[in-house]
């Protein structure tokens, strides 16, 4: 629902994921070549990338894996494939795709009365130009961030929460989940639906929460094969793959081959996590995500980042804050650098909008005793132009040395967990990784 400000994935041109085979053959031949003479960088290359090179002394790796195959091998994985036939099937389907653009061939999904749900609209364009002819539905309640209660009131705990922390008008949120919620139960009437979702915990929320409200519907259970989803957490030649809006027409177009039907496990894994979502204790969520989500395999890693947003058992920092307070003790940096530096490199698994990360920042100002500053202004600066510094109890925070909690952080949820001195003391134990009830 918060509108991105700050674009840390631009969409990548055809030109930037473009692959040539006769160039990657060239490529593999010099690798070979390479590993054959012993040069320090394919051994390494190799050492990295090659699953039965590793370990290995440098004269093994070039007596044993100094074949065409091996470099081969080596140049898919170091793309983001798993082997050399996948990244020529990859190469030949993306060209393919992008040929088929180019002489406007037919629609991919013209042959039915398609709706594409998404939980943003950072795609919706994309579609579009790739030649889709689908009608477009955007859910985006990012449940990852504030409350996400029990109950009837929920829609008004979401709508109060996002205008308070995002500097919405209250009228306006209300009425964007009011159009929202009508789309999507009307989408859910269409003859085929294509769910577009990646691996975060973001996208993965709202995931679950769809599938809960499909999993209701029973004309859905009687019509197999209605709904198909396209998830994925990897795209070749990307090394940091944060989401879908990077992608190209003709990537998006390539990716309606990999759809797969949403299955009855899929719909009854959605529920599970919606309601153990929404519970006061996280223990339900993670042990969801601690058995596995098979039928949903970006699900379980989305869950357990989720959870690391409960205070930390040793510092009373959320993962986020920690980040934050971490990158804050190479230096002081304006909000926006936080922000990238986050997206780009620190967070392992990037989930936030720029609208998200100020709340964040906000809250870390607002404690009783802030772990940051910002710069004296005569003119009130907006987060991305803030200067922003630790302050001595931020650096204590930094070096393990206080717990967060104890000075007097607002009070915060995450999904149906309260995260305040009334409430229970969950936290994340970091050594364990689990959540555990702080004792004392």
């Amino acid at each position: 629902m918060p509108e991105e400000t700050i674009r840390t994935e631009p969409v990548l041109t055809d030109d930037q994921v473009r692959l040539n085979i006769e160039q990657q053959k060239k490529r593999a031949r010099e690798l070979q070549r390479a590993l054959k003479s012993g040069a320090a960088d394919a051994l390494q290359r190799a050492a990295e990338f090659h699953p039965r090179a590793r370990g290995h002394a440098p004269e093994i790796i070039t007596q044993k894996f100094a074949k065409l195959s091996d470099a081969q091998l080596i140049l898919a994985r170091e793309l983001g494939v798993e082997s050399w036939p996948k990244l020529t099937a990859h190469i030949e389907r993306l060209n393919d795709a992008r040929k088929a653009i180019a002489e406007g061939a037919a629609a991919p999904d013209a042959r039915s009365d398609t709706i594409h749900i998404r939980c943003g609209s950072d795609i919706r364009d994309g579609l579009k130009t790739a030649g889709f002819a689908g009608d477009f539905v955007e859910f985006a309640d990012p449940y990852c961030h504030g409350p996400v209660p029990a109950g009837e009131d929920l829609p008004e705990a979401r709508a109060q929460f996002i205008s308070s922390a995002y500097g919405l008008p209250i009228e306006d949120v209300r009425a964007r989940q009011r159009r929202e919620a009508e789309e999507l139960m009307e989408a859910m009437t269409r003859e085929r639906i294509i769910l577009w979702f990646e691996h975060d915990s973001y996208d993965q929320l709202i995931l679950a929460r769809i599938l809960a409200l499909l999993a209701e519907q029973k004309d859905l259970r009687r019509r197999p094969g209605q709904v198909e989803m396209i998830c994925i957490d990897r795209f070749p030649v990307i090394t940091r793959f944060n989401g879908l809006g990077q992608l190209s027409p003709a990537a998006l177009r390539m990716l309606w081959q990999q759809r797969q039907p949403v299955t009855p496990q899929m719909l009854k894994l959605g529920t599970r996590v919606w309601d153990a979502l929404r519970q006061t204790s996280p223990k339900r969520l993670f042990e969801i995500a601690r058995t596995g989500t098979s039928s949903l395999p970006q699900m379980a890693p989305a869950l357990l980042r989720h959870l690391q947003e409960l205070p930390g058992l040793d510092d009373g920092l959320g993962l986020t804050e920690r980040l934050t307070l971490k990158m804050l003790a190479e230096g002081p940096m304006t909000g926006g650098q936080l922000f990238r530096k986050l997206q780009l490199e620190s967070e392992p698994l990037p989930y936030l909008g720029d609208l998200m990360y100020w709340s964040f920042l906000a809250d870390l100002k607002k404690a009783e005793e802030p772990p940051i500053r910002t710069e004296t202004n005569p003119k009130p600066q907006p987060w991305p132009e803030r200067m922003i510094s630790l302050t001595p109890l931020g650096e204590e925070l930094v070096a393990g040395l206080a717990d967060f909690q104890s000075h007097g952080a607002v009070a915060r949820w995450v999904g149906g967990v309260e995260v305040s001195r009334k409430a229970a003391p969950w936290r994340w134990d970091r050594t364990a990784q689990r959540p555990v009830l702080k004792e004392g």
